[in-house]
């Protein structure tokens, strides 16, 4: 029996042969339903981003594994996490089979490379205070499969993603996010609803991550590093919103700050001066609003 990943769609007959128009819609309703199959896993994404919080905490890595478009979507959510929500790069290293060779051409032929996985894992001298998660549409592609185990060996705690059930990356994960996702309209191409599905738990997984670490206050990015003029101007609106000042207070609020948005709004709240607030921040494990609860209370 093929994994519903390689199963062809039910209107996949004909399809070539309809107007453009029906296409897109056949296209269009496999993106949603896949998008639908999310809701199930929603427990699951949420210990998810529990347990890689917990490890980020506790000064361990989110360590991201995939090959092909699988891994280009992991990619890129680990990617995102410096400049959206602080997160040094170091903490979140992204291993894609085949590395830049593989985004070249995106290679199939290194996600069968399970030697090359342990290598990859063995570079990054992944530890007992690491966090991995690989993502795999088959939940059985040897590379994604293979760093898995090998971050079970290791003492890492392991979150797989995956679209088939009852696969071998599920079984050998702490977490395991099933997202059952219909057939492809295109039998087998899983860039398609597959990956759209993975890409967006990813992104929650990502998003609870910081939101528990304390980087999410009120919908803003508090805690998201201001590297050019769009992001400084986004900080100075973020200070003023939450502090309540007008946006050319906030830039001198950040100034003050050196560009920290979280001690800009404590600085506004009477925190006293940057190392205060930066202090009072770390007695609250980074959490701006427990540090502005303190603050306002003079504790």
């Amino acid at each position: 029996m093929a994994a519903t990943t390689e199963a062809r769609h039910d209107k996949a007959e004909g399809l070539d042969g309809l107007p453009a128009p029906e296409i897109l819609r056949v296209l269009l309703d496999g993106q949603l339903a896949a998008v639908d199959s999310i809701r199930a896993a929603l427990p699951a994404i949420a210990d998810a981003a529990r347990l890689a919080a917990d490890r980020l905490r506790a000064g361990g890595r989110l360590v991201y594994c995939g090959a092909g478009s699988s891994g280009l979507m992991a990619m890129s959510d680990g990617l995102e996490l410096p400049g959206t929500f602080g997160i040094a790069p170091e903490q979140a290293p992204i291993l894609i089979a085949g590395g830049a060779e593989s985004l070249r051409l995106l290679a199939g032929g290194f996600e069968d490379d399970t030697a090359l996985a342990a290598r990859d894992m063995d570079g990054l001298s992944v530890t007992p205070e690491d966090c991995v998660i690989c993502v795999s549409a088959s939940g059985s592609t040897p590379y994604t499969l293979h760093a898995a185990e090998a971050g079970r060996a290791r003492g890492a705690a392991v979150i797989a993603i995956a679209n088939n059930a009852d696969t071998p990356l599920l079984a050998a994960a702490d977490v395991a996010v099933l997202l059952a996702t219909p057939p492809e309209a295109v039998a087998g191409s899983t860039r398609m609803g597959a990956g759209t599905a993975q890409k967006i738990v990813l992104n929650m997984i990502s998003t609870l991550t910081a939101v528990h670490l304390g980087h999410v206050h009120d919908g803003f990015m508090v805690n998201l590093r201001a590297d050019n003029a769009k992001l400084r101007e986004r900080a100075r609106r973020m200070v003023s919103a939450i502090a309540g000042t007008d946006v050319e207070q906030a830039g001198l609020l950040l100034d003050k700050a050196d560009g920290s948005v979280k001690i800009a709004v404590l600085l506004a709240a009477g925190a006293g001066d940057a190392p205060s607030a930066g202090k009072l921040l770390e007695s609250c494990n980074q959490n701006l609003r427990n540090a502005l609860e303190k603050a306002k209370s003079g504790s």
